[in-house]
């Protein structure tokens, strides 16, 4: 029976952690790779590495296809942006800054 290995990490005040190296090792993860949980009803939880694909957005890929699709059967519909509506654009939004590593509010969670 093969040796039982065992790793702990801690939580940033962002809740994020370093995967352990016996767990990256274990399950070959490499950066910007995926890892999947599985949560039993016992509390148990199992990190695997995610097969590629398994976190694709369920509505994101049919309407990107949608999209694909429609302006192959109608590029008769396509128009550029006008001038215009990019600066109206851009005045709505030019000054809003996003921190991405800001820690989501309870309500965007």
């Amino acid at each position: 029976m093969p040796a039982t290995l065992e790793a702990e990490s801690t939580l940033t005040d962002r809740y994020q952690t370093t995967v352990p190296e016996t767990v990256r090792r274990a399950l070959r993860l490499g950066k910007r790779d995926k890892i999947h949980y599985t949560i039993r009803p016992n509390g148990e939880v199992v990190l695997t590495r995610a097969a590629p694909g398994d976190s694709d957005d369920p509505a994101l890929m049919p309407f990107l296809g949608f999209l694909a699709r429609d302006m192959a059967e109608h590029p008769e519909r396509l128009q550029a942006v006008d001038a215009g509506l990019a600066q109206r654009i851009q005045a709505l939004v030019g000054g809003v800054e996003v921190d991405l590593e800001a820690p989501l509010s309870a309500d965007d969670e």
